[in-house]
This record gives structure tokens, C-alpha cells and sequence, in this order.
């Protein structure tokens, strides 16, 4: 049946996937949706992967797919109770003090229990749905052939790669429903914001997990559904967005771990504040990747780029990322990137609209050579998981507007090697000139409120780096740009001072101070 129905999907796709009428492809992408919907988890996956690659898809494809939900009917609690003793050696009622009927969640890969441990506390407890390595293999045999047939006829922005992608996106499928994995990932996920009041992780019950059922600390929160909800349990919906968005930027830019699939469903707001961050639960830590070292700093540079307009570097960023072949002709490509990009800078981040330029982006990523790496599938499933939680809750809120000031102030604090480097980079040209237009602007973007404070902690950590021995390299710069020639360069030093006087004037420090001091004096 599953042949049958995977044949005549195929069939259609290929008889009128070309067509660029946009209701056709409308139609079109109803159809695998509704199709994929009810072939079991494989195929739910495979649409939700799908969802977040524009490399591959055109933008109705994108929007059908991403409504595809990663739910089934619950299996029997008999199953359940069957693979709890074989994994764990004992049966539930042993285990727990007391196992419910029920589960609270059902999804593709397992389901949901809210159980008692004999020490009282509560714990949610995951049980994979039987069989599912077998069927998960079945079914990837199948996409794979189809697509060997098929491909070259689907109305996909291929190339030669889908047998590539299918193999990446099973190995993350298999990698997903190992639960010793999972456990490791939550433990390492907790580790890394252990000194981050605003984010939560459930601890892991090991005695009670093995690789097919998961055990950990029952999480009492709100899930991140809607903002009128949140409200009347006293929580504030922004703080809440600004806490994920601060935190997917932690994992993508400084830890190198993230969780791929910050959705609604794995979130839960927890009541207390730290600063402007509200607090937030994780959960599910299945799909998780990794990013190299490079990528992360290549990463930075992009945004950084963006912020100065330097289309030009940006677009070889994207070559150094893998979006585009070293072969690619960039001067096709900056103008493009200057045109979705560049108008949407307005003189504020707060103008910067992120779901038109994602929307647009899309566009251009499916219209031009751009390929997305395997390695950057996840990552853009959760910038795209990022973008809709904030959209849903506060369709009103600038990630970007939060992004930009955090990246100014990792930059301007230069705390690792890597990127003091990154700052010497950006300040300084290839004649060793400081590029005043670059620090005022990363100043400007540092001050802002995205991130929450003023410029005195910031203006502090600079000052402790710029007379440390890490600072040295900094120091020498500034030196060589200030005495050229054995002469006092005094109209760069003008324009570091006048810099300094517009950003970091004793009357604005004064009044940080006071602000942070006391609120009510501001």
C-alpha cells in the first residue's frame, strides 16, 4: 500500500510537477502533504525536512510542507508496558510507583508518559514505538529507489544529490531514535547552560533509560502556544522569545551544540525572570548537531557583514559555508543579495522584517545556484523552528533586532582568542587603518536593547581587554594607526576620540550607571 500510494504521488508530480502556474503547485504540495501525512513516521520526517530546505523546493512547497504534524495515534499501553521491561529488565510496575494508562503525548517516534517515581517526584518517561529501526529502514529503502527512478522528473531543484540527502537524512533519523544518544545530548545540552538561570533542562533518570525508553524529570510548565495563555499565567511572551532567541545564538555561535528543533512542542515556559530573559524549558533532545569551529566564526563574519552592508563579503561567506560553488559568479549573486537584503536595513535593527526576508530568501535560494550543505540542514531547520515560535508569540518582534546586538558585544568584549582576531579583522583595514565607520557602528549595535543593559559592562570588559596581555595584538594596532611615520596621526585620533565622546561619554556612562543602579532613576 505504501508503494502504491508513493507510485501515485510520483505519477502526478511528474505529469504536472513542471507547471509554474503558482495553484497548481499549490495543489501539487496539498497533495504530498495530505499523501506523506498518512505513510507513518519515515515519510512525516521526510516532509518535515523537506519544509526547511528553499534550496529544493519553491515557497507554496515550503509553506504546505512546514504544516506537516509530527503526530500519530497512540500505540497500546500494552506495547508500551512490553518494551519498558525488555529494554529496562523489569516490569513498569517494579520501575515506577505508579505508570498511567495513558500517554500525555503522541508523536511519530514514541509517546509520552507522565509517571511516578517511588521517591514521589514525577517523570516523564518515552517509549518508542515497536518496531520502529525495521520500519524506519523499510521505508527509507523505498524513498531511496523512488528517488533513483523519479528523481530526475520530480519538480525539485536538484542537481545530482538526492540519493546524498536521503542517505544524511536517515542516518539523522536512526541517529534520533537512539535514547542512550538522547540522554547524552540532554546531559551535555544542561552542562553547557548550567551557569544560565533563564534556561532549563530536565535531569536524566539513568537507571530508567536505555535505548529504546528515555526517563527524565517531569517538566510543570507552559507549552509556547499562545501568547494570550502565557499572559494569564503571568509570563511575559517577549522575555520569553528573547530567552530562545539568545540561546539559539549561544549554541550556533559560541557552544557549537544546538537543539535543531526548538518548536512549541519542546519548549515550556517556566515562571521567573533573570533580567529581560524569561525562563525556558528544554526538552527533547533527539535531534541535535554539531558545527565546526570554522563554520561558527564564518557564521559571526556573516553577520557582521550584514551589519556593515558589505554584500560583497557576504556573498563569499556563503562560498566558505558551502551555499555556493568556489566556481559560482559572485557578481551575480551580491547584487541579489544587496536587493533582498540591503532594503530591509532600515536605520534601526528593530526595522529589519525577518519573515519578508526569509520569505524572499527563499526565492532567491531556489532562482540561483545556492545548495544547502548537508551539515546546515538542521541548523536552518532551527532557524526556521526560531522564526515561527517568535512570529506565533509576538508577530511583532525583530530577531535580528536581538542577533545584531549580541554578536557587537561578543565582538567588542573579544573574551576568546578567536575573536579578538575577528574584531582586528573588522576594525582595521588592509592598511592598517581603524575603519572609525565600522567601531561606531558596532558600538551603535552593541548599545541597543536586544540584548538588554547599556554600554558601562561592555565599556568595562573592552577597557580590561585593551590593557590585558590577551589585548596586546589590539594594542599594537591602534598604535601603528595612531603614529605613522613617527607622526601623531591626529585625524584618526580625532575620530577614535569623537567615537569614544558620542558612545561612551561620561554624562551617558553616568547615566548607565545610575539606570543600573536604580531602575526608577532612568
Amino acid at each position: 500500500m505504501i508503494l502504491t500510494r508513493l507510485l501515485s504521488l510520483a505519477t502526478v508530480l511528474v505529469l504536472r510537477g513542471r507547471d509554474e502556474d503558482p495553484a497548481v503547485q499549490r495543489q501539487l504540495s496539498r497533495k504530498a502533504l495530505n499523501t506523506l501525512a498518512t505513510l507513518g513516521p519515515c515519510f512525516i520526517k521526510v516532509g518535515q525536512a523537506l519544509s526547511t530546505r528553499p534550496d529544493l523546493l519553491p515557497t507554496e512547497w515550503l509553506e504546505a510542507l512546514s504544516r506537516l504534524q509530527d503526530d500519530l495515534p497512540a500505540f497500546p499501553r500494552e506495547a508500551a508496558l512490553q518494551t519498558i521491561e525488555a529494554e529496562l529488565g523489569q516490569p513498569a510496575d517494579k520501575l515506577f510507583h505508579s505508570f498511567p494508562d495513558q500517554p500525555v503525548a503522541s508523536a511519530s517516534l514514541g509517546q509520552v508518559y507522565k509517571a511516578r517515581l517511588h521517591d514521589g517526584r514525577w517523570a516523564a518517561v518515552k517509549v518508542q514505538r515497536p518496531q520502529l529501526a525495521p520500519i524506519i529502514r523499510r521505508d527509507l529503502v523505498l524513498i531511496r529507489l523512488l528517488g533513483m527512478i523519479c528523481g530526475p522528473f520530480l519538480p525539485l531543484n536538484l542537481g545530482l544529490g538526492l540519493a546524498l540527502i536521503v542517505d544524511e537524512f536517515g542516518a539523522k533519523l536512526l541517529e534520533e531514535i537512539d535514547y542512550d544518544r538522547e540522554a547524552d545530548n540532554a546531559e551535555r545540552f544542561a552542562a553547557l547552560f548550567s551557569a544560565s538561570p533563564a534556561v532549563i533542562v530536565p535531569a536524566v533518570e539513568r537507571r530508567l533509560s536505555s535505548r529504546r525508553v528515555l526517563t527524565t524529570e517531569w517538566i510543570e510548565g507552559a507549552k509556547l502556544r499562545d501568547a494570550d495563555e502565557l499572559r494569564k499565567l503571568g509570563l511575559d511572551p517577549t522575555a520569553l522569545i528573547r530567552t530562545g532567541v539568545v540561546a539559539g545564538l549561544q549554541q550556533l555561535l559560541e557552544f557549537g551544540f544546538f537543539h535543531a528543533d526548538p518548536h512549541p512542542g519542546n519548549l515550556f515556559a517556566l515562571r521567573g525572570r533573570s533580567g529581560d530573559l524569561g525562563h525556558l524549558a528544554y526538552v527533547d533532545f533527539g535531534m541535535m548537531d554539531q558545527i565546526s569551529d570554522s563554520d561558527r566564526l564564518t557564521l559571526t563574519d556573516a553577520v557582521v557583514h550584514l551589519i556593515n552592508r558589505d554584500f560583497e563579503s557576504l556573498a563569499r561567506d556563503f562560498v566558505r559555508l558551502g551555499f555556493l560553488t568556489p566556481s559560482t559568479d559572485l557578481s551575480r549573486i551580491t547584487p541579489a543579495l544587496e536587493e533582498v537584503l540591503g532594503g530591509q536595513l532600515g536605520s534601526q535593527v528593530g526595522d529589519f522584517n525577518f519573515k519578508r526576508i526569509t520569505d524572499r530568501f527563499s526565492e532567491l535560494m531556489y532562482e540561483y545556484p545556492f545548495r544547502v550543505p548537508a551539515r546546515f540542514a538542521l541548523i536552518i531547520r532551527a532557524l526556521v523552528s526560531q522564526e515561527g515560535l517568535a512570529l506565533r508569540l509576538d508577530p511583532s518582534f525583530r530577531i535580528i533586532g536581538v542577533a545584531y546586538p549580541y554578536v557587537a558585544r561578543r565582538l567588542l568584549a573579544g573574551d576568546t582568542a578567536e575573536l579578538r582576531e575577528k574584531l582586528l579583522e573588522v576594525l582595521f583595514d588592509v592598511d592598517g587603518r581603524l575603519r572609525i565607520d565600522r567601531l561606531e557602528s558596532l558600538l551603535a549595535m552593541a548599545g541597543q536593547d536586544g540584548v538588554g543593559g547599556n554600554l558601562l559592562p561592555l565599556a568595562g570588559a573592552g577597557a580590561r581587554l585593551l590593557f590585558s596581555d590577551a589585548g596586546r595584538g589590539l594594542r599594537l594596532r591602534l598604535l601603528e594607526m595612531l603614529v605613522r611615520d613617527n607622526r601623531l596621526q591626529t585625524e584618526d585620533l580625532a575620530g577614535l576620540l569623537g567615537v569614544v565622546r558620542r558612545n561612551l561619554a561620561p554624562a551617558a556612562m553616568a547615566r548607565g550607571l545610575l539606570g543600573a543602579l536604580n531602575p526608577l532613576a532612568a
